[in-house]
């Protein structure tokens, strides 16, 4: 069986989530996600991030620290999903190539959009990270 790696960013803002939603096509068509991707051969988790964040909105980003990791099966492929805290370093102006729609979102809100069972245990994990009514997110979290 292949095994990848695939990464995904939570850019969180004033206490709001990024998520995005995918064009209609492929097997999470229609889905809202975080941003991210595969890792290509040879690149790092973090170049992989970086180059999601500029490939898909055009946004250039830092990678903090490592928040969620699990594995996964889809179509024959062991996938080993990381999601990362990511800051952004550049204007917030993106560009839409691989999305329909970004939206800013509350952590309360995230489990009320369609997400890919791989993102929905991202939502899981910061529900269970970010609980505390006292708890502070900002973009530096």
């Amino acid at each position: 069986m292949e095994e990848r790696i695939t990464t995904a960013g939570v850019l969180i803002i004033d206490g709001r989530f990024l998520i995005a939603k995918r064009t209609e096509r492929g097997s999470i068509g229609g889905m809202w996600e975080f941003v991210g991707g595969k890792n290509r051969w040879g690149e790092s988790e973090e170049e992989t991030l970086k180059r999601e964040f500029d490939e898909e909105l055009g946004l250039a980003i830092e990678v903090e620290g490592l928040i969620h990791a699990h594995h996964f099966t889809n179509k024959e492929t062991a996938y080993h999903l990381k999601a990362y805290v990511v800051r952004l370093i550049s204007a917030f102006k993106p560009r839409l190539s691989v999305h329909t729609e970004l939206r800013w979102v509350a952590l309360t809100e995230l489990e009320g959009f369609p997400m890919a069972g791989s993102d929905r245990a991202i939502v899981q994990t910061l529900l269970s990270a970010f609980s505390d009514e006292h708890t502070v997110v900002t973009a530096d979290s």
